[in-house]
């Protein structure tokens, strides 16, 4: 699968560790993000990772920063992003299964790596249900 990732300074490590283990994988990525520890501004990041998700160039997106919330909002600026905040196993997998989620958000201040991993790992194995959830990720976007 070929994936979209974009960070800021607070998700550096997680994005290396991210990219490398799921490449062993066979996964693919795209990388949009600082590999420096020095602070910049997520949205300059995270927009590109929503845009390759539009543009069909990728799958999936992975996008990280301190609280995860600022790049979850700036992602879920984009008509075609349903970005979920996802800090544990079973909040990515209801991600998934009940809302279609294209995009998870790591908050890298409050998880550690093994979580991070088992949780993109989830994310991409785990299908949507459709079915009762179709309706209502039809209603998600504002016209």
């Amino acid at each position: 699968m070929k994936l979209s990732i974009g960070n800021d300074h607070a998700g550096v490590d997680l994005k290396e560790a991210i990219i490398s283990f799921f490449k062993e994988k066979g996964h693919e990525f795209n990388n949009h993000g600082t590999d420096q520890a020095d602070s910049v501004d997520y949205p300059d990041f995270i927009h590109p990772v929503a845009k390759d998700i539009e543009d069909k160039k990728t799958e999936l997106g992975v996008i990280i920063c301190g609280s995860g919330n600022g790049a979850a909002m700036t992602a879920n600026k984009h008509k075609k992003i349903r970005a979920a905040l996802c800090w544990n196993v079973e909040a990515c997998k209801l991600a998934r299964q009940h809302n279609d989620a294209n995009v998870i958000s790591i908050p890298a201040r409050f998880v550690n790596l093994e979580q991070a991993l088992e949780m993109v790992d989830v994310f991409i194995t785990t299908p949507f249900e459709g079915g009762r959830h179709q309706k209502r990720i039809e209603k998600i976007p504002c016209a």
